[in-house]
């Protein structure tokens, strides 16, 4: 039985984002289940859907075989190990504790970013950004964070990959790139400043075919949810 990944939409679910671009970035077969987004209480149709798979009600979840999992953390181990032949850590020891680590920053951090920046894939929303900005103390310190972060990681790589790309955090393509590219797609559409070498990283993950794949099913989706959409009173 093939791998099953239940979603929500992929215009607004940043979490759902991460897993469904690592299986498709790899090349790894799974099927998608899409759990549209109607609300989040107990009776929505999102939540009963969602009964029986997973204790926390919430997407995504991956199920192999009838056992599900349902942190991307967990997923990303989970996949690791059950293809190693995909090198989806970095086989240094060191770099793959530095890829953990930076990645667990991400599941557990950078607070006013997600909070005053939500995802939204099809929204272009530069001066919000700008507003954003001036105001939210919070998103500039987890900008300069994530400024700080990236630099390290990308000045350790090579000026350029043998195929000829510019180089993502650890080399090739990586579960930290699948981590950080819902955060790329924030940075897009609110347009926040970046150095121009961090842009460029930005454009290396919106370029690889597993995010445009997100990116064309997010643009094909036609829901507009007021809930997700602080900024917006319509498409």
């Amino acid at each position: 039985m093939a791998l099953q990944l239940y979603i929500g939409n992929k215009n607004y679910s940043s979490w759902s984002m991460r897993p469904w671009v690592l299986l498709t970035q790899a090349d790894i077969a799974f099927e998608e289940i899409m759990v549209r987004f109607d609300s989040f209480e107990p009776d929505s149709t999102f939540k009963r859907r969602l009964r029986g798979i997973t204790p926390v009600g919430k997407v995504p979840v991956l199920v192999d075989d009838g056992f599900a999992v349902w942190d991307t953390l967990a997923m990303a181990e989970y996949l690791a190990e059950r293809f190693p032949e995909k090198a989806l850590w970095p086989a240094d020891r060191r770099a793959r504790a530095r890829a953990r680590s930076v990645c667990a920053e991400m599941h557990s951090g950078f607070g006013s970013l997600r909070k005053h920046c939500p995802m939204n894939i099809e929204a272009r929303l530069p001066e919000v950004g700008r507003l954003i900005w001036r105001d939210q103390a919070g998103v500039r310190a987890d900008m300069a964070r994530l400024c700080g972060l990236w630099g390290e990681l990308l000045a350790a790589q090579p000026a350029q990959m043998p195929d000829g790309t510019s180089p993502l955090l650890f080399g090739g393509f990586s579960i930290a790139d699948a981590y950080f590219a819902p955060v790329c797609m924030r940075i897009k559409t609110y347009s926040l400043p970046l150095p121009a070498d961090l842009a460029t990283y930005v454009d290396r993950v919106a370029s690889l075919p597993g995010v445009q794949a997100w990116v064309q099913g997010a643009l094909a989706e036609h829901d507009f949810l007021d809930f997700e959409e602080p900024y917006r009173l319509g498409r």
